[in-house]
């Protein structure tokens, strides 16, 4: 996900719509996942495959076109959002060769040759983002229009669709409720656009909702309201009633699109869910009531209030992904309905198996039953401590320590004997990754406790560009010793 979020007027985030949107290009019905790779240690594409089919998914989201992860999907009968990233939008765009070349290799071939299931492209991942301050305004779209015309070149224009997974906040309400839904007026030519171009070739409006982005950066935000128990006071629009956001959110787009002649154009919810950790806010039983609640709030196709039919929705994600960017926040990294190593965090019923219970992912092989702690005789004054857990937690994941996680309530030792173990895992349990000055040893003893789980690593996989993880890793763990013994 991106960092932004429509929490302005969030409370009122909508169209009086009540058409049943029909066009000649439909998708699947069935709920999607969003499949990240930003892990140290991600788990082999073909694992992840079937994961996806064991637990009924029908529709994946990835975020690039790693060759790898396409060619596992081949008769998989999995339907396949590939993603192009932001860093490749301005070589695309001034670029119709360097469009076709993208196409030809990462769909044209995995259709032809994998049987890869590929039905859109996205094109960038929420670039319009007020964070981005503008990056990626004047390449979007032009690489939107690349891509489509690669595509028709190639043949392939009615069976792949092109669409911008955008943040919502690409739109905001002007009086606070749905019905003055419109788009964000420093975009709004640029956005109108867009959605004619995506109108004319037969493409959906791609959006992420995420309730949870508007309860972290708003601390007055009504709890209650992000979840669709109806235990929250309801929002009234003319004629609708709003018991939840996102219901809210999704009608205000219905809105700006009816506002502007595009009534009628499909919508995808290209992410929508709750992560587990890495703030207050994020934890099991949140995730759970907002995924399971969302899934009993689609079941029944009935839409929301201004857009009737069923609700095409991307789950994210899938898996956690421990290298991602924690800069929109360290609950970033804990996204998944499924831990690093594909077990399921909590029940939830997809109505896509006969069981109604998560499936955990099949043959997942572990490093040893070992991990780096803190060694008994070590001070908590000795010097070394703090520049050593900044180098592991820099170069681990810490972010399930700190206020209200699932770690927090470790004491000093429990929290340096984390980033430790982090670090350790992370580097492949090799020995000199546990050499931090006269602080660390290696326990075979797990020291996890209560809710905080101390990581116990899955072997690595190392197709594409794992390689160059597992030679940075090496690299990294050889150096720490000298390195810290330098500070």
């Amino acid at each position: 996900m991106g960092w932004g979020s429509s929490s302005s007027s969030v409370l009122g985030l909508g169209l009086v719509c009540l058409v049943t949107v029909s066009m000649v290009w439909s998708s699947v019905s069935g709920i999607g996942a969003n499949w990240g790779t930003q892990a140290s240690h991600p788990l082999p594409p073909d694992t992840v495959v079937k994961l996806l089919r064991e637990n009924g998914f029908q529709k994946v989201k990835l975020f690039d076109a790693q060759y790898d992860t396409l060619r596992a999907l081949g008769r998989s009968g999995l339907e396949v959002m590939v993603g192009i990233p932001n860093d490749m939008l301005l070589s695309l765009a001034t670029s119709v060769k360097a469009a076709e070349k993208w196409v030809a290799k990462n769909v044209s071939t995995h259709i032809s040759t994998d049987n890869v299931n590929i039905r859109y492209v996205a094109v960038g991942n929420e670039p319009f983002l007020e964070t981005y301050n503008g990056s990626f305004l004047r390449t979007t779209y032009p690489a939107l229009q690349n891509i489509q015309s690669a595509l028709i070149k190639a043949g392939l224009s009615n069976q792949v669709k092109v669409t911008i997974p955008l943040n919502a906040d690409v739109y905001e309400s002007l009086n606070g409720l749905p019905s003055g839904g419109d788009f964000r007026a420093d975009i709004h030519d640029l956005m109108i656009a867009i959605v004619k171009f995506l109108s004319d070739n037969g493409a959906p409006f791609t959006v992420n909702i995420y309730p949870f982005i508007s309860l972290y950066s708003d601390p007055n935000f009504p709890v209650e309201y992000a979840f669709f128990d109806g235990n929250a006071s309801p929002i009234v629009d003319g004629k609708a009633t709003y018991y939840n956001m996102f219901d809210a959110n999704y009608d205000t787009l219905v809105w700006a699109l009816q506002k502007n002649g595009f009534g009628n154009l499909p919508i995808i919810v290209g992410e929508i869910g709750w992560p587990t950790d890495g703030d207050r806010n994020a934890n099991l039983n949140y995730a759970q009531r907002f995924n399971a609640g969302f899934m009993s709030h689609i079941a029944g196709g009935k839409g929301t209030p201004m857009r009737a039919g069923p609700i095409d929705a991307y789950l994210f994600s899938l898996i956690d992904e421990d290298a991602k960017s924690i800069q929109p926040g360290n609950f970033e990294r804990h996204w998944g309905i499924f831990y690093y190593d594909g077990s399921p965090k909590y029940q939830l019923n997809l109505g896509t198996t006969n069981s109604g219970a998560l499936v955990k992912a099949p043959s997942v092989e572990y490093l040893e039953q070992k991990w780096c702690v803190m060694r008994p005789s070590a001070k908590l004054d000795d010097p070394q401590v703090a520049p050593s857990v900044s180098y592991a937690c820099g170069l681990g994941d810490c972010t399930s320590l700190g206020y209200g996680t699932s770690c927090g309530n470790l004491d000093a030792r429990g929290n340096i004997s984390y980033a430790f173990n982090s670090y350790f895992q992370i580097n492949n349990q090799l020995d000199s990754a546990c050499k931090f000055p006269n602080l660390s040893m290696i326990t075979k003893t797990n020291p996890s406790v209560g809710t905080c789980r101390f990581p116990l690593m899955i072997k690595p996989y190392y197709g594409g560009a794992g390689r160059l993880q597992k030679l940075s890793s090496s690299l990294a763990a050889a150096l720490v010793l000298m390195l810290l013994t330098l500070v």
